[in-house]
């Protein structure tokens, strides 16, 4: 490949980013020279560009948007190559050392707690509570569309094949001819929504990873499990429960989203349900076609000969079932099998159907261990293991749902519908004050009142109405559909114990409740988790005195010990961000979660935690390992759920053997987290240092929050509206249609501070606040804060963090993008704030860490940015002319050529550093 590729770029010309290693710059050299001839054929200018020879500023609007295009390409291809770099390095290791050596790993982890003296029981009754739910969220900021994932898809396995030696020079050529035709594809395709995303489409792009890879590898995945406790214990024998599954908000998230309704709700849970119905209907049609044993083989068990009967006289069909596969039991077995799950789908699709069909998954399951015993009774036990289990498995752990769906709901809705409520019983006068006593006496005597099954919801609001429809859905699907169909339904901006028991009031009201009155005295329980979700730094200081209340209410306590035993609790990183500032927020997500599972731990009352991260830092996305790692000691029980969003979605689970690694990554983290108990890291008994620390940072952050001008600023000098125009997602960007600050949703909020390289959002006041700890503490709080860098896991993950943030800052393009503002007053006031405390943070996280320079403890990812930011820095002083003339032009045409350019410059940018919100 041309050496020009790694030359420092003109000034006005793109750069191709590297990345060293010999495979991964062997991997880079085949795709770079594929999408060099793709180039060439369709727009031979953009060969230059490559080069980075280009003088783009000579560039048409309709010419630089093709340059944007093919850089964005480009920066995928190279995200490509490092996953299969990393897959290469990862194999190596294990070849080379063993599993246990691998980071990360099953076998890593049980290695080492057999040598710390971990019994075999302890590791069984973890496993009994274990439970890990990645969750995929309902708000992607994923950019690219599901076409595109799966050519990008395509490349990742034409590259693989590549490195195999045993090809011939044709077989070689044609690998290399179809590398070729899937990146030209991609360039025709083109990346970006044309029209804006609707929750149908996000549905799609969400099962899409089920159908390429996790349907596949999740069982894998557990099965990899199992080898480890084999090979850790021999002499024991373990049973590993369907502890990892996937949730989802997608199709469930109403909170701010219009589009999704009830309607769209039970259509998502049909179509999740047949996605895993139709692979589960493969599945079996492959063990039919495999299973050829005949009776003349081998003797058939009583056993199962009795099970078969059953089937056969169940099915109808009997004589004609025996026909096709006379003397091959285990075939006519499928056979029925199969029938049934083909019964099952026609009455998800609302088709009629003949035959009996499965009410539930349990059924499927119950029928394929008698397969599987019938094979060992058989002396073929191996076949059901190998063959049969896998099938099983996978039925266990997707069920009839695929995913578990969690509703989402804020509490503005929820208490308009039961204001409404209020309001049809007591006639028109005013409900009282939410925080007033009568309004909680009211909703504690309406859990108590029997529920009248007749009472009829139509004279409420329309709002209302849907908000209770939706509720009404849970029972509806629970009964028809698999009673793990929905995972919990989220209360976001939780207030108050009043706040979450309304929302008890609501799904008594609608049904769900499993008794049939649904009254105190009887044994009303709620089957349905309601999991408040605690957001800004007020919110999670209050949530230990909420919950506190809350599971001393007798309908939640037995609801909750329905649940499992362990009432789950949601904690929001990205607005406690946006609300107090990178340290603060996670200084106060870990005294809340700390502080909660002390109120668990005291009431008897286990209380699990579902982070809700986001793909950027500033919104909680850090390395898996590391992030379960520096949580609270005991905070993590067995119990993790987690957001998985956007971007961060298709990084982790577009390919399989990445989304294999991710999995047992997470997983292993969280067993080793969990096996660690009280024992874990501590803050290092300096709570007192870091919570100064934080609450001078959060002081110097909100300072800016309150500048006067900084809403006028942040528009005018980032592409945050036109961020809307990319169609990644079908909720908009704001709750409630207000144009201020605080109804601006954190994904668009960090999107925009990154795409103009301020990145304000993870880093700034941290500098603040160390120099001000420095200032009040001295010598001593030198080596306070330096001591503590080494200890405390919490403040070591937030400071290195900081560091690698502080990489992505350019100054100099943060100030083209504040020429964007036209009130020189405001623009020179904010941007000098922003200076100063850049130079400041980065002078004191060096004192602090002791380093040379910036993320120095950190060279993988140093170089990897170091590769992309000639580009990167670029395309950012393109899309500062790009805004300026979107914004200026008058004619429709021109503006619409603009616009193309300008969308893909955002594209390009959050491609490039692997995040948008």
């Amino acid at each position: 490949m041309p050496t020009t590729r790694h030359a420092v770029p003109a000034a006005t010309g793109f750069a191709p980013p590297v990345i060293t290693g010999t495979a991964a710059e062997e991997a880079l050299d085949i795709l770079f020279q594929a999408l060099l001839d793709v180039a060439r054929r369709h727009e031979p200018e953009l060969e230059a560009v490559l080069h980075g020879t280009a003088d783009i500023s000579r560039f048409s609007p309709e010419m630089l948007a093709r340059a944007l295009q093919v850089q964005g390409i480009w920066f995928q291809l190279i995200a490509i190559a490092e996953q299969n770099a990393a897959m290469r390095r990862r194999r190596h290791i294990e070849r080379t050392d063993g599993r246990a050596a691998l980071g990360g790993s099953f076998a890593k982890v049980f290695a080492e707690a057999r040598a710390r003296g971990t019994p075999p029981a302890a590791i069984q009754a973890l496993l009994d509570d274990l439970r890990v739910r990645p969750t995929i969220t309902a708000h992607p900021t994923e950019g690219k569309r599901v076409t595109v994932l799966e050519k990008f898809r395509r490349i990742y396995l034409v590259l693989r094949e590549l490195e195999v030696p045993r090809w011939t020079d044709r077989e070689r050529n044609g690998l290399m001819n179809e590398l070729r035709d899937q990146i030209e594809l991609v360039w025709m395709t083109g990346e970006l929504h044309l029209e804006k995303a609707t929750v149908e489409r996000e549905v799609a792009w969400g099962l899409h990873f089920f159908d390429e890879t996790l349907f596949e590898m999740l069982p894998e995945t557990m099965d990899a499990l199992e080898a480890a406790l084999s090979e850790t214990y021999p002499d024991t024998r373990f049973t590993v429960p369907p502890f990892f599954q996937f949730g989802s908000w997608i199709g469930g998230d109403r909170d701010g989203n219009p589009n999704v309704t009830a309607a769209v709700t039970r259509a998502t849970l049909r179509r999740n349900a047949l996605a895993s119905l139709t692979r589960y209907r493969d599945g079996v049609r492959e063990l039919g076609r495999t299973l050829s044993l005949t009776e003349r083989s081998l003797p058939v068990p009583d056993g199962f000969r009795a099970a078969l009967a059953g089937q056969l006289a169940a099915s109808g069909q009997a004589r004609a079932i025996e026909r096709r596969n006379p003397g091959e039991p285990y075939r006519q077995y499928l056979t029925c099998v199969l029938r049934k799950i083909e019964a099952t789908i026609a009455r998800n699709e609302e088709r009629p159907a003949s035959g009996p069909d499965y009410a539930s998954a349990d059924g499927l399951i119950e029928d394929l261990r008698v397969l599987e015993q019938g094979l060992a009774d058989a002396k073929c036990g191996a076949l059901g293991r190998d063959l049969v289990r896998p099938v099983r498995r996978r039925v266990e752990i997707f069920r009839f749902s695929t995913v578990r769906l969690d509703l989402r709901e804020n509490t503005t809705r929820t208490t308009d519908t039961l204001r409404a409520l209020w309001q049809q019983r007591n006639g028109e006068a005013e409900p009282p004050a939410l925080d007033h006593p009568a309004w909680r006496a009211w909703l504690d005597a309406e859990l108590a009142r029997p529920r009248d099954p007749d009472r009829s919801f139509e004279s409420l609001p329309d709002a209302a109405r849907e908000t209770l429809a939706t509720f009404a859905l849970v029972a509806e699907m629970r009964e028809n559909l698999d009673r793990e169909a929905f995972g919990a339904f989220v209360l976001s901006m939780t207030r108050s114990v009043a706040d979450v028991l309304g929302a008890y009031l609501l799904a008594k009201e609608a049904g769900v409740f499993l008794d049939a009155p649904g009254v105190e005295t009887c044994p009303g329980i709620c089957p349905l988790a309601i999991v408040p979700l605690f957001e800004t730094i007020d919110d999670l200081r209050a949530a230990p005195a909420i919950m506190r209340e809350l599971l001393a209410v007798p309908v939640v306590r037995r609801s909750t010990r329905w649940q499992g035993g362990v009432q789950e609790t949601m904690i929001g990183y990205s607005d406690s961000n946006k609300d107090g500032g990178f340290v603060a927020a996670n200084w106060e997500l870990y005294k809340a979660q700390a502080r909660l599972t002390r109120l668990g731990q005291e009431l008897g009352v286990p209380i699990a935690f579902f982070h809700g991260r986001g793909g950027s830092v500033s919104r909680g996305g850090v390395a898996t390992h590391r992030g379960i790692a520096a949580q609270p000691p005991g905070s993590i029980r067995g119990r993790f759920r987690i957001t998985e969003q956007g971007e961060v979605v298709s990084f982790k689970y577009a390919n399989r053997g990445t989304a294999a690694y991710q999995m047992e990554l997470l997983a292993a983290s969280v067993f080793e987290h969990a096996l660690a108990g009280e024992n874990g890291e501590r803050a290092g008994g300096h709570d007192d240092a870091l919570e100064a620390l934080a609450g001078a940072s959060r002081a110097a952050y909100v300072n800016l929050l309150q500048t006067d001008g900084l809403v006028d600023y942040f528009q005018a000098a980032s592409p945050l509206d036109e961020i809307a125009l990319l169609n990644i997602g079908s909720r908009p960007a704001r709750r409630f249609g207000a144009r201020s600050l605080s109804d601006l949703r954190a994904i668009p909020w960090v999107f925009a501070w990154s795409q103009n390289r301020h990145v304000v959002t993870g880093w700034y006041g941290v500098g603040s606040g160390l120099a001000s700890f420095l200032d009040v503490r001295g010598r001593d709080g030198e080596a306070t804060l330096r001591r503590l860098f080494k200890e405390s896991r919490v403040l070591r993950l937030v400071l290195d963090e900081v560091e690698k943030t502080l990489l992505m800052v350019d100054l100099d393009i943060a100030r083209a993008y504040a020429g964007l503002v036209p009130d020189a007053t405001v623009r020179d006031r904010i941007f000098a704030m922003i200076e100063a405390e850049y130079r400041l943070t980065r002078e004191m996280v060096l004192r602090v860490s002791g380093g040379a320079e910036l993320a120095e403890r950190f060279p993988l990812f140093r170089g990897r940015l170091k590769g992309r930011l000639p580009t990167l820095n670029q395309v950012g002083r393109e899309q500062v002319e790009l805004l300026a003339r979107y914004r200026a032009e008058t004619d429709e045409t021109r503006r619409e050529a603009v616009k193309s350019a300008l969308l893909l410059s955002i594209n390009c940018i959050a491609v490039g550093f692997g995040s948008t919100g």
